[in-house]
Formats: structure tokens, sequence, C-alpha cells
């Protein structure tokens, strides 16, 4: 057998060059138990906690593979809920940043999130337009409800009631009562897509933000039972008797679906509008945790916040609008009117101000701390985040920009990489700025403005940096000062690519103006000082018939390489300029290429998709490649080898031998185009830049990569996910309604199946063997001890029964009704054979009740008419009920007590509380007296 090649493994080192990313939202958290000005963003698939006063990074809460889509934080300000592009739902704890419980329900992105005001249950709303309500302390799934015919956009629960208010992109809002699980009511008064919703006024007013510049107010009346829907509720403040004959001839036609039953729980009736400045859609309507503030920005960068007046706040207002309106009657010696004065909608919900962003908003969190300034969290798409700070007691409130953290990345897509010659420093260049990063900490040490980059390099020495420009121009900086030495007008169009020459004495440049220059560095005498400095000067052009689209020299720089846009290599003597080789083959124009160490193979990455490698002495092609699923934009050789790394838009970077023409790696991490990606001198790191704005680092392990195992995990990743995409089990008795199960398959619900089938196996083995060995032992007259099987006493079972158990508690809780879904039915009589014993035991009860009524739920046809199982059955019940009380007794018992500490604490405390408002009081008088003492001094 021959020695196989063996290759290393690139391993995802490091995120870095990202602040927030523009999808998802952000959400103000309390940090490390205390509440302050913490801000958490989405960061691809990351969440980074930063403090915005210092402008850090304090915590990472660290994904898996997939995007986040969404955030929510708990009503204790203990834990964070993130939803997923996959449709999964990770909940982190802030204390430790590790991820407590994992919710599988979702086919789509996560686009909604909620907790209700306890944090026990945990609504969310995706873009396969169900919205599952989960149980966040058994770590479970509650209930899915189907509805919506398009994405949900919003879930908001009440707290008044059990309901919950759902809005989707098919226009309408619905209403589920979470006790009986159904839609109830369903307003239709949309024309267009609800994009966002917000409760105000105690829950009394309901605000939907739709496509329009409306932003609509909907009433909300709370039935009592047996009470005539129609009849006006007493409690009714007087504003909120609003305006029935202004929008009369609207509701006529656009208002709820009007049917009796609906009105048994909610009678929500439209009030009216508010008009928003911006002319576009509604991307996200917010409010503070009390109700008080409503903000709402479109897809420009004006947020917009309105002051929602409390119920006092009416009173006052009427009551003076009601004295000059009597004043006014006097005057004009009228009658006094009869009719009541209203408040318009304009009057209890004001405009306070207008805040304009340095960019298109994407998110926008508020909180409203006790003195009443107001802090606004802007999450912008130019991956920056913005604090604002709005004072409403202000006779004019201006919103003042408290922070701003932009520091940690580009404000626009990176379009050009590099690496110092000695493997440490990182440049990246964008569209307004070039930034150097420090590779083995990530710190960004200098940021320079520039034009729009297209290409770069780090000059001989490391000292400088040249970047060449979408204007055509060619930028020297000195990186020492971070100034910028010279600029130079090298090309009339864009300048696509640099390449340094191999004897590092100068570099050539093709641009769109069908031009290849080459240029020299030399030392010239600085104007303002007596100092020399570097420079550059042009010294040859090649003029060509098309544009340039990439230039590279060979390692002997015998030889110049270059793309044109007529989807050709040309091949040129460096020295003559005389043409040697044109490259032929590709279908649309090559966009990278590169040269090995050795000068033998050119390798070259096309717009349609494939790399081509071909021989340097004869032109000819080796091998062509399909690489990528879309462009190949960028392509290099890792040092010293003919291993080559290429980067597409399909979002991956792929490793290529040259020899074997083998796919040797795939680095996946991106979540859209990779633009540009450059490799260290030595070959131990790759840096590659994305649409997503993040940098990552890729490092060169000492594992070794066997192919065929590389092979053999991609097509289980495949099955994997095929497995998951299957049509789900049918449940018996399940109606294609409004509900159906939480959960759903997925390859660790599978995984638990048949660690449960196998240890049911093991149990009815062991229990066969237990049974010949006891009528051996019968028959011989003596005991003979009985083997121990080793998988047993590796999980420290005594019996196979308890080995049973054990396996049962391993499935996690989210996991378990999916589990027994897929457990065929032949595994479930020996299954409730032992739920008998273990309940007899009184071990998990709570678990074992709720799989016992699941299986009896998706299998009771077979479990009746099976004749065996009756008297098991029989057994069950009498165990199950006796159990179950005793265990409600003690739970109930548990609580009295609890409820007995807590009012002997509280009395304890109030009598505390007393007496430090006293001292507090003393003290605040001895200040006051001190202060007038001075006073009176100075005068």
């Amino acid at each position: 057998m021959g020695l196989t090649r063996q290759y290393l493994r690139y391993e995802p080192a490091a995120v870095f060059g990202l602040v927030a990313s523009a999808r998802g939202s952000s959400a103000f958290v309390p940090l490390r138990g205390e509440r302050g000005p913490s801000a958490a963003v989405p960061a691809c698939e990351h969440v980074f906690v930063w403090d915005t006063r210092k402008g850090e990074k304090v915590l990472i809460l660290k994904g898996l593979k997939q995007e986040v889509s969404c955030l929510c934080p708990s009503p204790d300000g203990l834990h964070l809920a993130v939803g997923y592009e996959d449709g999964s739902i990770r909940v982190f704890s802030l204390l430790s940043g590790e991820a407590n419980i994992t919710f599988n329900g979702h086919k789509a992105a996560v686009t909604a999130l909620q907790y209700d005001h306890l944090g026990g249950r945990l609504v969310s709303g995706s873009k396969d337009t169900d919205v599952i309500v989960w149980d966040v302390i058994n770590e479970s799934g509650l209930y899915r409800l189907k509805g919506h015919k398009d994405a949900v956009t919003q879930v908001l629960f009440l707290k008044e009631k059990n309901l919950l208010v759902t809005s989707g992109k098919d226009t309408l809002v619905k209403w589920w009562d979470l006790d009986t699980q159904h839609c109830f009511k369903t307003l239709v008064g949309h024309r267009t897509e609800v994009w966002g919703m917000a409760l105000i006024s105690e829950e009394k007013r309901l605000i939907t933000g739709s496509a329009d510049s409306e932003l609509r107010v909907w009433d909300i009346t709370y039935i009592q039972e047996g009470k005539d829907p129609d009849e006006p509720e007493s409690k009714k403040s007087k504003g909120s008797s609003l305006r029935a004959e202004e929008n009369t001839e609207e509701d006529d036609d656009t208002s709820e679906v009007d049917e009796h039953p609906e009105e048994r729980l909610v009678k929500c009736s439209k009030a009216g509008s508010i008009m928003r400045e911006g002319r576009d859609r509604v991307v996200t309507l917010a409010t503070d945790h009390t109700g008080k503030i409503l903000a709402c920005h479109g897809t420009d960068a004006v947020l917009e916040v309105f002051s929602v007046l409390s119920e006092e706040e009416v009173q006052k207002k009427l009551e003076k609008k009601m004295k000059k309106a009597k004043k006014k009657a006097k005057q004009s010696s009228e009658e006094e009117p009869e009719r009541s004065v209203e408040l318009s909608l304009q009057e209890e919900i004001q405009r306070v101000t207008n805040i304009k962003a340095s960019s298109k908003i994407k998110s926008v969190d508020l909180m409203l701390s006790p003195k009443g300034e107001l802090k606004i969290l802007l999450l912008l798409q130019n991956n920056s985040i913005e604090l604002y700070s709005l004072n409403l007691s202000a006779q004019v409130p201006q919103a003042v920009r408290a922070s701003r953290i932009t520091i940690g990345g580009h404000r626009s897509d990176v379009r050009t990489l590099a690496f110092s010659s000695d493997n440490i420093a990182v440049l990246s260049a964008a569209a307004e700025s070039v930034k150097i990063w420090n590779r083995s900490t990530l710190q960004c040490i200098r940021t320079m403005d520039c034009e729009y980059a297209l290409c770069s390099l780090f000059v001989p020495g490391d000292r400088q940096v040249i970047v060449g420009s979408k204007t055509g121009k060619l930028q020297l900086y000195d990186l020492a000062s971070g100034s910028l030495m010279e600029t130079l007008n090298a090309h009339d169009g864009a300048l696509w690519s640099i390449a340094l020459s191999p004897d590092q004495h100068g570099f050539v440049t093709g641009g769109a103006d069908k031009c290849v220059k080459f240029w020299e560095f030399e030392l010239v005498k600085d104007e303002s000082s007596v100092q020399t400095r570097l420079s550059m000067k042009h010294v040859r052009t090649l003029e060509l018939d098309e544009d340039v689209l990439c230039v590279r020299y060979s390692p002997n720089q015998k030889l110049l390489a270059v793309s044109l846009l007529d989807c050709t290599v040309k091949v040129f003597y460096t020295d003559t300029l005389k043409f040697f080789l044109s490259l032929y083959g590709h279908k649309l124009p090559v966009l990278c290429m590169d040269i090995c160490y050795d000068g033998t193979l050119i390798a070259t990455g096309s717009a349609d998709r494939n790399v081509k490698i071909w021989g340097l002495d004869f032109g000819d092609c080796h091998r062509s490649l399909f690489a990528h699923d879309d462009s190949v934009m960028y392509l290099q050789f890792v040092s010293k080898s003919h291993l080559f790394f290429t980067a597409g838009k399909d979002n991956k970077i792929k490793q290529w031998d040259a020899d074997k023409f083998e796919h040797i790696q795939t680095l996946e991490g991106h979540h859209q185009e990779v633009w540009c990606l450059a490799l260290s001198p030595n070959g131990d790191h790759v840096v590659s830049a994305s649409h997503d704005k993040s940098l990552r680092l890729w490092e060169r392990t000492r594992e070794p990569l066997v192919l065929e195992e590389e092979r053999e995990m991609q097509r289980e990743a495949e099955y994997e996910e095929s497995v998951a995409k299957e049509e789900q089990p049918v449940v018996a008795g399940e109606a294609q309604g409004e509900t159906g199960l939480a959960g759903k398959k997925t390859i660790e619900t599978i995984k638990a199946a048949e660690r449960i089938m196998e240890a049911i196996e093991l149990y009815r083995e062991e229990t066969a063997k237990l049974r010949e060995h006891e009528a051996i032992c019968k028959a011989a007259g003596k005991e003979v001890p009985f083997p121990v099987n080793p998988i047993l006493r590796a999980y420290g079972a005594a019996t196979p029964s308890a080995y049973v158990l054990e396996v049962f508690k391993k499935v996690k809780s989210s996991e378990l009704e999916e589990s027994l879904l897929v457990l065929p039915f032949s595994y479930v009589p020996d299954l409730l054979r032992l739920f008998n014993e273990y309940i007899n035991l009184g071990s998990e009860v709570e678990l074992l009740c709720r799989a016992l009524l699941f299986l009896l739920k998706i299998h009771f046809g077979q479990i009746t008419s099976n004749h065996m199982l009756v008297s098991v059955i029989e057994n069950l019940k009498k165990t199950t009920i006796s159990r179950v009380s005793g265990a409600r007794d003690v739970l109930g018992f548990n609580m009295a007590g609890l409820q007995f500490l807590k009012r002997e604490i509280e009395a304890k405390d109030e009598v505390t509380f007393f007496a430090d408002a006293t001292d507090r009081f003393e003290e605040k008088r001895r200040k006051r007296k001190k202060k007038e003492k001075m006073v009176l001094a100075v005068l």
C-alpha cells in the first residue's frame, strides 16, 4: 500500500471586526445581576454583550453554526432567549454565559420571541407561520398554534388574562385563548403586512404598524363572563371612549370580523390612527416595560418617539379642556355644551421627538429609568451600536448621543485583506477606512481614513501599506503615525488588482482603464521635513484590449499573468512585455488567480464557478474543478506547497490539492458572500472577510486530516439533514386544526428513541437470562452468582429495569414527546410494565406520568384492544392516582410553608424599611440646615 498524502486540518480560531449584525434584534440586559447600560446584540452565530459606557465587550454567548435572528431577555434579567435561522431557540444564562436549554420546533427562522410576565413561559413565532408556546421551567414545548398564512412578525402575552396576540405578514392580527388553545378573534383592519405591535395604557390599547405611514390604535375591553359585549364598560376612562364617529366609514368595511362567539373574552375596536413621518414600512414598534413610551422606525435612519399619557394625566387634561370650554361658552354667551369634552388620540399619544441616527436603524430597545430618563439602544445597519439619552422632564426633550460603539469593525464590507511578512499584523480595508489588526490579540491597532478600497499590500519592511481604490488612486500610508503619506492617480478606472514583485523593489497594478502599470519604490526628500520618505515611481505601462481584473507575478519574476474581462488570462514576459501564453476556457471573467511557489502551476477562479489548474510551461489545462455554487471571488496558494484556498459567493472557503485535483476541506462559518481572504506567509493562518461584516481567523492545527473520513462525515451530515427534513410523524387523534405538538423530529430525537429501544432490548435479554439462571440453580439445588452485564455496571444500575429508567431520565425534556412518537409499538407494552414498577417505587413520578399519558394518547387504540395490557393499565391507574395525589400534597405543604416564611420576612422588612426612611429623612434635614447656614454666611 502506497503512502497517502497527509493534510493538516484548519479550524476556526476567532471572529473579529464585528460589532453587531444587522439581522436580528437588540436588547438591554442587566450585567452580572445588576441593572446597567449593557446591550445584547446579534453577531452572526454569537450574541455579544457590550458595556455601552466603556465600549467594551463583556460577554460572548457562543452559538453553533446558524445565524441569530431574534433576542428576548427574561423578566428577571438572568436569562436571554436567542432564536436562530434554523428555527432552534437556546436559553442562555447571563451569569455564566452557558446555554441551559435548547428548543427545537420551528422549521424556519425564528422571527419573534416573548416571555410572559413571570418568565415561566416563552412564546416564539417563525417564518414557518407557526406560533409555539414553551415551558421554560420544565424545558419542554406545550403546544403549537397554527393559523397564520405567512411569517409571524410579533407575539405578545397579555398579563391580565391568559391570552396571546400575534401578528403576521398575512395582514392579520390573531387573538389566542391559551386555556383552550384556539384563536377566538382575528383583526382584519390592515390592507398590508402587519410588521409590528405594542401594548400600551396598561394593556387597554393595542398599536399596530403596517406598510404605510399609519399606526393603527385599537381599544381593548376585557369582557366579564355573562356580560353583554355591547354594554359600555363602567371602569373605562373618559378619554378611552374615543371618536366613534371619527372612523365610521373605515370601520364599517375594515374592522374586525363581527361574530358573537369571539366577543366572549375581549372586545377590540379601532380607536383611530397616529400618522408617522416616515413613508416606508414599520420595521420595529417598541415600548419600554411600563408602556409609557412608544418608539417606531422604518427602513430609514429616523426613530420617532411618542409619549403615552396615563389615566391620571388624561383626567387632568380633560378637566383643563372642560374649563376652557366652559369659559368660551360664557364669553360667547352660548349655552353650556351638553356633550362631554373628549381628548383626541393625538393628545393622548403625543410625539416627543425624532432621533436621526448615523445610519439605517435595524432594531431598537427602550429603558426608562425611575428618574424619568429614557435610554434608547439603536442597532444600525453599518455594524455599529448607538445609545441615546432623552430627558423627558425637559420643556423641549432633546436626544443626546451618550455613546457609540464602532471601533471594533468597519462600517461597510471589507473588500481587501493582507498579511504582514512576520505573520503578526493583518490589514483590512473597506469603503471608508483601513484598519490594522494584531492577529494574536485581535485588537484594532490603527484606523486610517481611505477611499473605497479594492486591493492592498504591505510594503517590504511592514512599516507602510499601499491601498488601491475604486477611483483608480494609489494611497500610501505610514503605520507608525497612521497618516496618509502620498496619493497618486494611477488609473482612470477602478484599480482592481495589485501584486508585489518577488524582488520586492516594486509592484504592478491592473485597472479598468485597460492598463497594467509597473511601479518602483524610491526614497524622496519630504517637503515638510529634512528626512527622506518612501514614494512610488511609475516605470512602465502595458496597454491591453480589455479591462484588467487581476495581475500576478511568477515567483522568479520572469512572467506576468493578467486576467482580462474577455474571460482569458494572458501571460507576458516581464522584461520585454512580449506575449507568451493565452489561457482560455472559462465562460465568464476570471476574478482571481495565483501562481504556486515553484512557478509550475497557475490556478484561476472565475465567475462561472469553476477553478482551472494550468501548467505554466505550455499553458495546458490540467483539470477543471467545479469549486463553488456561486462566483469564485478569491484564490491563493499556501506558501511552499501546491495546496490552495478559494473563497466564493456561496459563503464557503475551500481548500484544494492542485497535484491530485482533490477537494480537501470546506471552512464553513460565514453567513453571506465571502469577498476576500489572505494567507499568512508561513501558511498557519487564514483570514477571510464577508458581506456579513465579520472577519474570521482560521488556524492550521497539528491534527491530520484523512480524506476518506472527511467524506464519511460529510455523508453523515447530509443524512442527518435529510432526516430532519422528512415528514413529521402523524399523531393518532390529532386533527389538522389550530393546535399541534410543539416539538419536531430531529436526529437527536431519533437517537434518543434508539437508546430507549436498546435499553428495552437489553432488559428483555437480561430478564430472559435471569429466568434461565434461576431454573439452572433450582435444578442444581445450589446458588450460583449471576454475572452482571458490564453495561449495567457502567451505568451503576443494580437491575436491568433500573438501567432502563436511567436511560429514560437522560432523554432531554424538550425531546421526550418526539422520541416516544418515533418509538415502535412493540416496545410500548414492556415500557408500560416498567412504568408500573417505577411508579410503585415512587421514583420520577412527574416524568413517568407525562410519558405514560403521551403513550396512552398516541397508542390508545392498540393498548385498549390488547387483552394482555388490561391488568397493567388497571394497576397503573391505581398507582398513578395515589402517587400523584401524594406528590400534590407534598407540593401543597411546601407552598404553604414558603408563603408563611415569605410573610414573616415581609413583616420584618417593613419594620426595617420604616427605620431606614426615618434615618434618611433626618440626614436630609441636617444637610439642608447646613446648606442654609453656608448661604447666610456668604451673604
